[in-house]
Order: structure tokens, then C-alpha cells, then sequence
């Protein structure tokens, strides 16, 4: 428990220098030296990985309202009598990967409808300040709950994951960024859409 609070509380180590005046004319190894001393990029990006396991991340909405199964799923009455009611229909935006199939009416408990599903997502960089409609790779975390994480379901305040091959995006490192994550920002049900804001 103490090792998961200490995750939590880790800062970004990045502090100013003292203004030291320097005597003299400065050695090469010290002219490309920023005024802001950073840590070293592995253990930033050791750091990083920490808080994704911790799944602690600094996101833009980190309070949201959460749902009510009875906002979230509509009771559809099936057989005859119409008295079976164990089946679920979603009334949520959600996302289903690009091989998904539906299981048999009989064996289906939660039903997708396809108006609701979406495969894509305008995200925001917020240090570019520009919109780009990339697609979903997954859904991470919802905060409502594991049940709803693995349906998919697509609320406000959800950790989706998109593709950002197009951006240009490369690790300190050189390697390609292909997939990032994003927090859902509206309510995709009400507007026809999910925008979403960059974790950067």
C-alpha cells in the first residue's frame, strides 16, 4: 500500500537552477544547457510506466459524474411472455473492435446497438492546440467500472486509447508513437460525437 500512495505522489522532477554567475567563459559540455534541470528520459520514462500500472495519470477531468446502471441499460423483454428480462441494451456510445461479432439473439445478455457504436474520436493536443479525428484503438478505463470498461462503453471522463501513427509523434528514443491515451471530455451520446483531450 505504502509503494502504491508513493507512485501516486511522485512529481514531475523538473526544478530551476540556481542562478549561479559564472566566472570566465564556459566550458562546451556546459553552453547547451537549459535553465531548467530535467531527470534523465529512462527514468522519466520508468516513472511513466509506474503510474500507468498504478493507473494514476494527471488527466483533465479527474472528478466525473458517475452513471447509474438504470441510466446505462435499458431492460428489453424477450420470449412470448414477455416476463424473461435478463436482456441488457446499452443506451451508451460504445466501441467494439474492428473484428467484432455478435453473438447468437439467444446467448446475447448486453446488447451494442450499432448507432451507438463509434470507431473514431476527435482528440485535442493541448500543446499544439489542434483537433485530429483518429481512430480508436481501445477503451482503457471507465470510470464507472470494470463491467463497463470491458463492454466498451464510451462516458464522460473514459481513458480511450487512439491511434496517433499520423501525428508524427516520436519517443525521446526515436521510435515512432503509435498508440496514446485520451480522456473522453463530452457526452458522446448527446452530442453524436466523442472529443477527447491528449495525455501528454
Amino acid at each position: 500500500m505504502k509503494r502504491t500512495l508513493a507512485m501516486h505522489e511522485e512529481s514531475s522532477s523538473r526544478r530551476k537552477v540556481d542562478d549561479e554567475v559564472h566566472e570566465g567563459a564556459l566550458p562546451a559540455y556546459l553552453l547547451d544547457r537549459e535553465q531548467t534541470t530535467r531527470a534523465k528520459v529512462l527514468s522519466n520514462s520508468i516513472k511513466q510506466k509506474r503510474k500507468e500500472k498504478a493507473g494514476k495519470w494527471d488527466v483533465p477531468l479527474p472528478k466525473v459524474r458517475p452513471v447509474a446502471e438504470e441510466e446505462m441499460f435499458k431492460v428489453v423483454r424477450t420470449g412470448q411472455r414477455k416476463s424473461k428480462q435478463w436482456k441488457r441494451m446499452v443506451t451508451k456510445v460504445t466501441f467494439v473492435g474492428p473484428s467484432f461479432t455478435r453473438k447468437p439473439p439467444k446467448y446475447e445478455r448486453f446488447i451494442r446497438p450499432t448507432g451507438l457504436r463509434f470507431s473514431k474520436a476527435h482528440v485535442t493536443h493541448p500543446e499544439l492546440k489542434c483537433t485530429f479525428n483518429l481512430e480508436i484503438i481501445g477503451i482503457k478505463k471507465n470510470p464507472n467500472g470494470n463491467m463497463y470498461t470491458s463492454l466498451g462503453v464510451v462516458t464522460r471522463g473514459t481513458i480511450i486509447e487512439v491511434n496517433v501513427s499520423e501525428l508524427g509523434l516520436v519517443t525521446p528514443a526515436g521510435k515512432v508513437v503509435w498508440g496514446k491515451y485520451a480522456q473522453v471530455t463530452n457526452n458522446p451520446e448527446n452530442d453524436g460525437c466523442i472529443n477527447a483531450v491528449l495525455l501528454v
